[in-house]
């Protein structure tokens, strides 16, 4: 082992290196993922007011409860993004659009979020800003190892 590979940032899994963007969309993965899991959980455990929250923030909304939400927060979001971690640290194929589409789905959940509660706050922001943050870690990886749906677009671009 040289000494420059002992001061990388790196982790090897399966004989390729994440790099510090894979480790990033990992640890990203598995920070929303498990805020995901906790607040589905939380929503789940009392629907009619989970955590003390009470559903009339709802009332420009098409729920009435949290139920819905909370599966949301819970699959998608919670197991969803704790599945991707797990798969950041493969060479599962799709791994890197699989960080860009989260992050959209983050971003899509906050901002949609934003829109029926009529209301913005911090949280909604440091979410919003991780969601960014993990969309543009996923597409950077896209770009840097020509992972789908690059090679796909190249060929739909060259026909006639």
């Amino acid at each position: 082992m040289k000494a420059s590979d002992r001061t990388n940032t790196t982790i090897r899994t399966n004989g390729t290196k994440l790099g510090a963007l894979g480790i990033s969309a990992a640890a990203l993965h598995f920070l929303v993922g498990v805020g995901g899991v906790a607040g589905g959980l939380g929503a789940l455990s009392n629907p009619e007011a989970p955590m003390g929250i009470s559903t009339d923030i709802l009332k420009y909304g098409p729920f009435r409860t949290f139920l819905v939400p909370g599966l949301f927060l819970l699959i998608v979001l919670g197991a969803g993004n704790l599945a991707a971690g797990v798969l950041s640290l493969t060479k599962a194929k799709g791994r890197e659009c699989l960080t860009a589409c989260m992050g959209g789905l983050l971003v899509a959940w906050i901002v949609i979020q934003c829109l029926i509660l009529w209301t913005v706050n911090g949280l909604h922001a440091a979410f919003f800003a991780v969601g960014a943050v993990q969309g543009c870690i996923g597409l950077a990886l896209i770009v840097r190892n020509d992972a789908f749906p690059l090679p796909l677009a190249r060929r739909f671009l060259k026909r006639p």
